[in-house]
């Protein structure tokens, strides 16, 4: 048995374990070599107050302890479903064999592996939170920038009501008036007559205006009506 022992080797590589509650707490456990007969074991504390949390040879169906890798002889790696606040402690894998006395004794053990409860972490919550917030304040910046380009490019490229427009509707009822009324024709015959030909070459000359006469008034000498001065430019509609 010493002989076959020799070349036998245990890793345990876990240190300490940090899981949340109602998690599954997995514990890693790998052999090499060749051993005498007996179990492997897993052990919850060490010395005469540990607990005996898995057994090669007698597994409990109803525990919460499995096997990850079933009926493997070098893979004795355990699952621990739903982790309560009773499962921290520390956990050794142990390898035993019969002793003289027919009893298993220790033949070699791991380092132990430290289990304890996963604290809620609040910096990686207010984190998120804050990449979220941050996202949100440039998403309205953004929106609101381009709302803002928007009116300024609909401001500077709506048309302006131009004083070419309101002259040449102004025109186009000077037209009209001369064309209908017999009486205007008379009484600006300059301008009408500027303005016909003026439309047909679409373009609007200086033009002298006359005043009309005045009606006489009642309580007023009779003198001379003042006249005016006045030189239209009217574009061609």
């Amino acid at each position: 048995g010493a002989q076959a022992g020799q070349g036998f080797s245990l890793q345990q590589p876990q240190h300490k374990v940090s899981v949340a509650l109602g998690e599954t707490l997995t514990l890693n456990c790998t052999t090499s070599g060749i051993a005498g007969p007996g179990p492997v074991k897993w052990l919850k504390g060490w010395g005469s107050e540990n607990t005996t949390i898995y057994e090669q040879s007698n597994p409990d169906p109803s525990s919460r302890v499995t096997r990850a890798v079933n009926g493997s002889d070098r893979d004795f790696t355990i699952h621990i479903r739903n982790f309560q606040p009773d499962d921290v402690g520390t956990y050794y894998c142990v390898k035993f064999i019969k002793g003289l006395s027919g009893h298993d004794e220790v033949f070699q053990r791991g380092h132990g592996t430290k289990v304890t409860v996963q604290e809620a972490s609040l910096v990686p919550g207010i984190a998120a939170a804050a990449v979220v917030l941050c996202l949100i304040l440039l998403l309205c910046l953004f929106i609101a920038l381009c709302v803002y380009r928007k009116k300024h490019r609909s401001r500077v490229g709506s048309p302006r009501p131009a004083r070419t427009g309101a002259m040449g509707r102004f025109s186009s009822v000077l037209l009209q008036c001369c064309a209908g009324t017999p009486g205007t024709q008379s009484s600006i015959p300059h301008l009408c007559s500027l303005l016909q030909q003026s439309s047909k070459e679409k373009n609007i000359h200086y033009a002298n205006l006359q005043p009309l006469p005045l009606a006489p008034q009642r309580g007023r000498s009779p003198g001379r009506a003042p006249t005016e001065y006045a030189s239209l430019r009217l574009p061609a509609k």
